[in-house]
């Protein structure tokens, strides 16, 4: 049987292919977060673009918040919809306002993490997930 040409929706393999994407864009994303983690927790002066008007350090730890520990939450498959509204939002903000004026190979890579992050909006994170093992064990529960 041909698994690319199959129309199920729920093969395996489709679940397959989205925890390895998700596992992935989510370690991508902590190298980016983790070095944002470590100028948060050094203190000091912090230099960072501050869209929101609160400082830059408000805005870096919503920015840690977003790419560190919602990558983890991603990773997981854990509160994965709410964890990528962070997400996205922080990426819009990155490719269309921080890296606005900049030409399209500073923003690509924002642009391609939102990209990525909408794709897992529309079709969730898969029955490898945290979120589907709950949703498992919710409808298991309730007779």
């Amino acid at each position: 049987m041909n698994y690319l040409n199959r129309t199920n929706s729920n093969s395996i393999f489709k679940d397959i292919i989205l925890f390895i994407v998700r596992v992935f864009i989510g370690f991508a994303m902590l190298s980016h977060g983790f070095p944002k983690l470590q100028m948060l927790l050094e203190g000091g002066n912090i230099q960072f673009y501050d869209f929101l008007g609160m400082g830059p350090t408000v805005t870096l730890t919503l920015t840690v918040f977003a790419e560190f520990a919602c990558s983890i939450f991603l990773i997981l498959g854990l509160f994965t919809r709410v964890a990528l509204g962070f997400l996205v939002f922080t990426m819009v903000i990155a490719g269309f306002v921080v890296h606005g004026a900049d030409p399209f190979e500073k923003r690509e890579m924002s642009l391609i993490y939102l990209s990525v992050y909408l794709l897992f909006m529309v079709f969730g994170p898969g029955k490898i997930s945290v979120d589907f093992m709950i949703e498992k064990r919710k409808r298991a529960s309730e007779w």
